[in-house]
């Protein structure tokens, strides 16, 4: 499949080293070293954890800059829903698909339709039972990336469904063409709330190539959307999708029309990764079906977003109890267009070494190690854990006196063996 992109990335100049990003990186892929940061790619899951949390803004991600839609004859924009709750409660929905279109767009097509499909093909795909319970939904690319990272014995639980946003390119896409629009004029635009679904353009799951062309990310769009939006007087009802789609936004929205109980809700790394531990333990069995997302909130909480998470759910929930659109035609997609045409595999990047038996020796090395470190996985040494940097010494990429545990105890044994030496003068010299 090739290197793997990331969206997100480091500015050096930025970076003062102050290891806020270590400690929240649930895949410890970063390090500090010489008083900067380095992200390790094969560990990386673009979450955008590390954005949130850098004070001097060091970690950015890659998106679009919204000129790159003229490259095309007839860009369309395919907006999260995550975007329609940005904006204050007096813009309705059809405002801002109608805004979008004032930007220079030639069409919208709501990412929430894309989820309404996804909605019933998961319905349908749960009910056949082919799959090992607990099924994990597979909409969240940050959490699909973590599976194969840190959980990769889970591969197999999840959901091989596109998500919303793929669903939504290949189904525009397709109308256009049947429209004699050709494949070359067309450029689909996905409005993101974060970093990890931008990646997913370019290291699409479960597709050798996305639908998307590119994406915007909210927060550089929600000024220039928002100044059409106060130039706006009266618009025509464009709105298609209906609350179930809308609600995707929201932890929770995605499983919201299966039975009570037979699912479990989960949103934060943290919580999410508790729940996957449970899960990799065999506590639930009993659950059909398991909604991860890696932010706060849902994806209204993503890091390329900016309103506050809640504010923005509770707009979303209200929006998504209005009046449903009437009267829409229902997409011509087939419900196996839905299925992936390549399976998830699990990435090894917590191998040692490629030889089995240097590997055990270096395993065990690492938990002697591990077990002479303090245990307060203070960062000081710039990995976030001991283990971690029991690991790195392995590895070579690191020193046992980076601890400053450690390197207290060499420079007391240095300055111990000093003073002995300076008693052991020859006679020849005075003292």
């Amino acid at each position: 499949m090739g290197s793997y992109f990331h969206s997100v990335t480091l500015d050096k100049e930025k970076c003062v080293g102050c290891t806020n990003c270590i400690k929240r990186c649930p895949t410890e892929a970063i390090r500090v070293h010489e008083g900067k940061a380095t992200i390790i790619a094969e560990r990386c899951i673009d979450c955008g954890e590390c954005i949130r949390v850098c004070p001097q803004h060091a970690k950015r991600a890659i998106t679009d800059p919204l000129e790159t839609i003229i490259k095309y004859k007839y860009p369309v924009a395919i907006p999260a829903p995550t975007l329609f709750g940005q904006f204050d409660g007096q813009y309705s929905v059809d405002q801002i698909i109608f805004a979008l279109l004032q930007l220079g767009f030639a069409k919208v097509w709501e990412v929430a339709r894309g989820a309404e499909i996804v909605t019933e093909a998961t319905l349908k795909y749960i009910q056949q039972g082919n799959m090992p319970r607990p099924v994990i939904s597979s909409a969240c690319p940050a959490i699909v990336r973590l599976i194969r990272v840190r959980y990769p014995e889970l591969t197999e639980h999840l959901l091989p469904l596109d998500a919303p946003m793929e669903v939504s390119a290949r189904i525009v896409k397709q109308e256009l063409l049947q429209q004699g629009y050709l494949e070359h004029e067309i450029g689909v635009f996905f409005i993101t709330p974060c970093a990890a679904k931008y990646t997913s353009v370019h290291s699409p799951i479960g597709r050798e190539k996305s639908a998307v062309d590119g994406g915007l990310a909210i927060a550089d769009i929600y000024g220039p959307l928002l100044k059409k939006l106060h130039d706006l007087e009266q618009v025509p009802e464009l709105r298609q999708a209906g609350g179930t789609g809308l609600k995707w936004a929201v932890s929770g929205g995605e499983s919201s029309l299966l039975e009570p109980g037979s699912y479990i809700a989960a949103d934060g790394l943290y919580n999410v990764a508790r729940v996957l531990e449970d899960v990799v333990t065999g506590k639930l069995k009993d659950v059909s079906f398991i909604e991860a997302l890696a932010c706060p909130a849902g994806c209204v909480g993503g890091p390329l977003t900016v309103e506050n998470p809640y504010m923005s759910k509770a707009r979303i929930i209200a929006l998504s109890s209005l009046a449903q659109p009437q009267g829409r035609p229902k997409p011509d997609y087939e419900d196996q267009e839905l299925y992936w045409d390549r399976q998830v595999q699990p990435e090894s990047v917590l191998k040692l070494d490629d030889d089995i038996a240097e590997a055990i020796k270096k395993m065990e090395r690492l938990e002697e190690l591990h077990k002479s470190l303090p245990g307060l996985d203070c960062g000081s040494c710039g990995a976030p854990t001991c283990r971690a940097l029991a690991e790195d010494i392995v590895r070579g990429q690191a020193d046992e006196i980076d601890c400053i545990f450690k390197l207290k105890e060499k420079v007391k044994e240095m300055a111990e063996d000093m003073v002995l030496l300076s008693s052991k003068l020859p006679p020849s010299i005075s003292r």
